[in-house]
């Protein structure tokens, strides 16, 4: 039987006393979503539901069909799975440049790359919808797409770079000597051996796309068109606010979240096979 020191006892009960706190509020959302016409919060957080009688789905069904919600959705769900796939297209093609390829300005464009992270993305907007403007491109999910990809090509690029120069060069160097080009290497040596960091950053990715809401206003204009973030706000009565809906609403929300992270969990414990690959 494993013995624990006094130290990793208390570090055991803090991370549990950390995961009850945060898991709480999450179950008792789930519980006030159940209750119809739950337009006060209980006094104290509720776990359960005092009688499982009253145990609804109403307050789904309702959200689902208000305010197009169903719509908002879909064009959420859309809207962020290509902004996810492009992203990390570009993001991987740019941080393999950086990483491996030597050309003229290389530190000056990845200097500008570092610099524009500093940038508030809020101070962009207006010559981002200027330039959208001129394109035709307002009210598109083109336009909205290419500013989320834009938007966070140099935060990835700048992650991705330093996993992708951990990944032993003498791989690529046997590539090359087997005839293979610099595609070839990126297909079936940088990304295979950077799952964990490419697991990573897709749910970054997908999570802010899917939460996002300023640029969406501003660059969709139509209802129809609208995400599920406007969405959420719609749910909110200038009289009174229903939580059962909000909390409903909450849950639908966070159900793509979850998705991808279970796809993409196993990445987070994995290591690179980069060091195995050499040895063997």
């Amino acid at each position: 039987m494993k013995k624990y020191s006094i130290g990793q006892i208390f570090l055991h009960l803090f991370l549990l006393m950390f995961v009850i706190a945060a898991i709480i509020p999450f179950l008792n959302m789930i519980t006030v979503s159940l209750i119809p016409n739950s337009y006060i919060l209980p006094t104290k957080p509720q776990i359960l539901p005092e009688s499982f009688k009253a145990i609804s789905f109403v307050n789904y069904k309702k959200v689902w069909g208000r305010e197009s919600f169903g719509r908002y959705f879909l064009n959420s769900v859309f809207v962020s799975s290509m902004a996810t796939i492009l992203t990390m297209f570009v993001s991987t093609l740019s941080a393999y440049g950086f990483a491996r390829l030597n050309f003229k300005g290389k530190k000056i464009i990845f200097n500008l790359y570092v610099f524009s992270l500093m940038m508030p993305a809020v101070l962009a907007i207006i010559s981002q919808f200027t330039v959208l403007q001129k394109l035709k491109l307002i009210n598109t999910y083109t336009g909205l797409i290419l500013l989320y990809v834009s938007g966070g090509v140099a935060g990835n690029t700048f992650f991705l770079k330093g996993f992708f120069e951990t990944i032993p060069k003498e791989l690529e160097e046997s590539v090359i000597m087997d005839g293979g080009s610099r595609w070839t290497i990126y297909r079936h040596i940088i990304l295979p051996l950077s799952k964990p960091a490419l697991g990573t950053l897709a749910i970054g990715v997908f999570t802010g796309t899917w939460m996002e809401v300023f640029t969406a206003l501003v660059v969709l204009t139509s209802k129809s068109k609208r995400t599920l973030p406007i969405a959420m706000k719609l749910l909110q009565n200038g009289r009174a606010t229903e939580w059962g809906l909000i909390f409903a609403g909450s849950i639908i929300v966070l159900i793509p979240i979850l998705i991808i992270f279970i796809i993409f969990n196993k990445q987070f414990i994995k290591r690179s096979g980069a060091e195995g690959a050499v040895k063997g």
